[in-house]
């Protein structure tokens, strides 16, 4: 049950975030995934800090379990290969900008009269039509145009970067994976496949779905420190006097007594909501945040402790569900969390890796592979 997709086999285009964020989720899931990469433009993510094994830990981790054949899409073989392997492919995943696969002639239209079965899914910025279809652009970017940034941070200092790329995983990633999963089971029933167009710029609009309703219909546009979920509220991160952070979500009745109470606070009657979390403030800024956690550790009123990264995989929540998972290597990873039981983690392929075992199941010859690389293919 840990294997769901064994035998459905997808080629992955893309680099950096969102592709293959998304191609690893089918793997873990079990999808046989062989990336097609480029060994002269290698993905920016291999060369990032910290290396293990001659590559990064965030490439081994997006890339883990899938194999690798190098192809320069530009050579002028390139497409009649890839449309040799669109044969025995159930998907294809790229992350170019639009017109960029029509250029090598890899688009939906010419790769669906090889594999009519074909799901061709696009993950982009902008979607494949629009006047920003042809626009570079980044997580950050996505954010500003959506509005979601508009909402975000603080009043005298402005929406902040956020180390999280919400809309090249939440709003590309996943809509990605979740759109090539319904596209499976539709080909089921009518055996075709189809073109998925998925922008980020799209989703990220899509996601703010307490703010944007209102805002669409004739409410005031969300800024930042508005409403009880952005800061407006004592829905809110709390400094402590060792200058670290609370998180303190107690927003029912409930949850919101219980943690006066604890911090020795007169809510009854209830306080004017600004009030009650100047009071908050003061009262967090008193002790150092090992002090807070030892005090609140077992109140059951949505307060938690703001951790690093690396004091997040000791906790003994995440301990306990195996979400952090050590390699033989000594390497730890996020291990996969898509509710099925854990499964090994399978290696990041190097560049190329399985090129010649991929060409080989093909039917070429050792000799016609040789005569490729020296054509300048694999490059």
């Amino acid at each position: 049950m840990n294997t769901p997709l064994k035998g459905l086999k997808v080629l992955d285009l893309s680099t950096l975030l969102p592709g293959p964020y998304a191609t690893m989720l089918l793997a873990d899931l079990g999808a046989d995934v062989l990336r097609v990469e480029s060994a002269s433009r290698p993905d920016l993510v291999r060369n990032m800090a910290p290396q293990i094994d001659g590559q990064s830990a965030a490439f081994s981790y997006l890339n883990r379990g899938k194999k690798s054949l190098a192809l320069n899409l530009k050579h002028p073989q390139a497409s009649a290969l890839v449309g040799e392997l669109i044969k025995e492919y159930d998907i294809l995943v790229e992350q170019f900008r639009p017109g960029v696969m029509a250029r090598l002639g890899l688009d939906y239209d010419r790769l669906k009269q090889i594999n009519p079965g074909l799901i061709y899914c696009s993950v982009t910025g902008y979607g494949q039509n629009g006047p920003y279809r042809d626009k570079a652009g980044h997580d950050l970017n996505y954010l500003a145009v959506s509005g979601a940034a508009s909402h975000m941070g603080r009043k005298n200092s402005g929406p902040a970067p956020m180390g999280l790329q919400v809309a090249d995983v939440a709003a590309g990633s996943h809509p990605a994976v979740i759109s090539i999963l319904a596209a499976v089971i539709g080909r089921q029933q009518s055996g075709e496949g189809c073109y998925l167009d998925i922008s980020m710029a799209d989703n990220t609009l899509a996601m703010q779905a307490l703010m944007a309703p209102g805002a669409l219909n004739g409410g005031a546009d969300p800024l930042a420190e508005s409403n009880f979920l952005n800061g407006g509220g004592f829905y809110d991160y709390y400094k402590t006097a060792d200058n670290r952070y609370m998180a303190v979500g107690s927003l029912e009745p409930q949850f919101r007594q219980r943690l006066a109470r604890a911090m020795n606070i007169q809510d009854n009657p209830p306080l004017e909501t600004m009030q009650f979390k100047t009071l908050l403030q003061q009262k967090f800024r008193r002790q150092d945040l090992q002090a807070w956690r030892d005090q609140l550790q077992d109140l059951d009123a949505c307060v938690e402790p703001v951790l690093t990264v690396s004091e997040a995989a000791q906790h003994p929540q995440f301990i306990a569900r195996g979400v952090v998972v050590e390699k033989t290597n000594g390497e730890r990873q996020v291990a996969s969390t898509l509710g099925f039981d854990k499964q090994s983690i399978g290696a990041a392929p190097s560049c190329g890796e399985q090129g010649e075992e991929v060409l080989q199941a093909l039917g070429y010859t050792p000799i016609e592979i040789e005569q490729l690389r020296a054509s300048g293919l694999f490059d």
